[in-house]
């Protein structure tokens, strides 16, 4: 459906995304996650044709996207909600009848507003003024704004960033109603536990960069001067890790490379920190998901087994332990 190929895009000569191959195809949810500044943002808009890539394509049903007329149909045809929306200095109703009329609509129809904003949690803003909503409600409008425009492909930058709970539930069913009518969707977030819940496919980036691993327990570190094996702050804590590398990085610790256990352990692992057990979920693939506050959240996955037999629970006292060179380094 949609695709960026062999994609490089600079700005002052820096790199800001180095993407070989990224696919949305028909009827996936995809969900781009990593630390702020990581370049979510920026592959949102060059798959929405806002940006052109300074090398390499955007697809389009398998055709490159390159020419004026080609660029317009691309944005006709794909719909970005970036994370702080422009909206009309009017009503919130009139920007979405506005919407459809700026597509050629010939007539709008007040109850598909009406049921655009009540399918985003937002049926009772439509005689608002648009420019006094906050930043959550104005990200709703604009939810709601795109799903009347009926896109193929729907683009959403940190949709939850100023979500409250209502708001969070409404997307699920924005999504939802959006999976029904076989809309492609791709969303950035930081908020890992929704973008599993929502996605059907996860990709990290790090640096504009696509990485194959798990886009949790990331973090942006100084790695001091030397080689071998360091020690680096990570909040108030100190971790051992393995690089040759120094100065400005980002590590990951891989959630299945993290040890749980009750008590501190007799092994050759570096890293042991005592902490408390904050949230216990499933994963979806058969294993238990464990949000551990060591001073930092980490994230770790253990088998529903493990999970019985250590008698864990929210408030659960545990020790993680994690080798040196477990940690991966950017």
């Amino acid at each position: 459906m949609l695709a960026l190929r062999d994609v490089t895009h600079e700005y002052l000569g820096r790199v800001v995304a180095d993407i070989p191959a990224l696919d949305l195809p028909a009827g996936t949810t995809t969900a781009l996650v990593g630390p702020n500044g990581s370049g979510k943002s920026t592959v949102l808009r060059l798959l929405a044709a806002v940006e052109a890539p300074s090398r390499g394509v955007l697809e389009l049903h398998g055709r490159a996207v390159r020419s004026s007329a080609e660029r317009l149909h691309a944005r006709r045809a794909v719909t970005l909600v970036e994370q702080h929306p422009l909206l009309f200095d009017m009503t919130v109703a009139a920007n979405l009848t506005d919407a459809l009329r700026l597509r050629g609509a010939r007539r709008v129809d007040g109850r598909q507003i009406s049921e655009a904003l009540e399918l985003v949690g937002a049926g009772s803003l439509a005689a608002r003024p648009a420019r006094a909503l906050s930043g959550g409600e104005a990200q709703r409008v604009a939810i709601a704004r795109a799903l009347l425009l009926a896109p193929q492909v729907l683009l959403l930058d940190e949709p939850l960033s100023a979500a409250d709970r209502a708001a969070r539930e409404a997307l699920g069913n924005v999504l939802a109603a959006l999976r029904d009518r076989g809309t492609v969707v791709c969303l950035s977030s930081h908020v890992l536990e929704e973008a599993y819940r929502w996605s059907s496919r996860i990709f990290t980036l790090v640096d504009g960069r696509l990485e194959g691993m798990t886009p949790e327990n990331l973090f942006r570190v100084d790695l001091p001067p030397g080689t071998g094996s360091r020690e680096v702050r990570v909040g108030p804590l100190r971790f051992s890790i393995v690089t040759d590398r120094s100065g400005p990085a980002i590590i990951a610790v891989p959630p299945e490379d993290i040890l749980v256990s009750r008590t501190p352990l007799d092994s050759s692992a570096l890293n042991q920190f005592p902490g408390r057990l904050t949230a216990i979920s499933e994963d979806g693939h058969g294993r238990i998901r464990l949000a551990v506050d060591v001073g930092v959240e980490l994230i770790t996955r253990i088998t529903p087994a493990s999970l019985s037999r250590l008698e864990l629970q929210v408030g659960t006292g545990v020790v993680l332990s994690f080798k040196a060179v477990a940690v991966r380094v950017f």
